[in-house]
């Protein structure tokens, strides 16, 4: 009764691959370079992903939580390059730390600064 739900959600993928992420779209003539694009292109699919599943859950936020690991995790991928990606900042260097100051705000600040206390640990 429901798989044409499901199909749907494969659907919505392949439309995000020819035109999100242009991973098939190949924009040099020989195949060596073509298999370089695919292979980069889906290192960066992956990276998504992979940032999406590590964000942490707390207990006492755990839905509202999940529900943004969810959300990033089927986020298309231009979205995701501008929420998590293109973050305006300022680097600052002193003598024994470096600072990084954000200049823009979005709504998944909050979701990024979890996955960068992931990283530093």
């Amino acid at each position: 009764m429901y798989s044409a739900n499901d199909r749907c959600d494969h659907e919505n993928d392949v439309e995000q691959l020819k035109n999100g992420l242009p991973a098939l779209h190949s924009p040099v003539d020989t195949l060596e370079s073509n298999w370089a694009y695919m292979v980069i292109t889906a290192l960066a699919w992956n990276l998504k992903a992979w940032i999406a599943l590590s964000i942490p859950e707390s207990p006492r936020w755990g839905e509202q939580h999940r529900r943004q690991k969810r959300e990033v995790l089927r986020m298309e991928f231009k979205r995701f390059v501008n929420a998590f990606i293109r973050i305006p900042c300022q680097v600052l260097t002193t003598s024994r730390r470096t600072i990084y100051r954000l200049l823009a705000w979005n709504p998944y600040l909050s979701v990024f600064s979890r996955f960068v206390s992931v990283l530093r640990e």
